[in-house]
């Protein structure tokens, strides 16, 4: 017995404002029907001893030091600039 039935899937189409062909809105409930299958097949799995996981990979940050430390001085920003008036950029009006 199917888990979705062609009327969701025609639902779910509505709400997300799409026109689905007849032919498309068959596949997609075979296809959510696959997809909730091998989700049971999944569910059957011993998870038992196994730590519930937000990411597959273990990930850490790499923090560097929140150290205080000199800043460039006006002049070294502003070295680069197209355009400065000695203690801004100056840069195109946009409106």
């Amino acid at each position: 017995m199917p888990r979705i039935t062609r009327a969701e899937v025609e639902h779910v189409a509505r709400l997300a404002r799409l026109e689905l062909d007849e032919a498309t809105v068959e596949r997609m409930t075979g296809q959510l029907n696959d997809i909730l299958s091998h989700m049971d097949k999944l569910g059957e799995l011993d998870t038992t001893g196994v730590p519930p996981t937000t990411h597959a990979m273990e990930l850490t940050n790499v923090w560097r030091e929140d150290a205080v430390k000199e800043s460039a001085t006006v002049e070294e920003a502003l070295e680069n600039a197209p355009e400065s008036d000695g203690r801004s950029f100056i840069v195109p009006k946009v409106v």
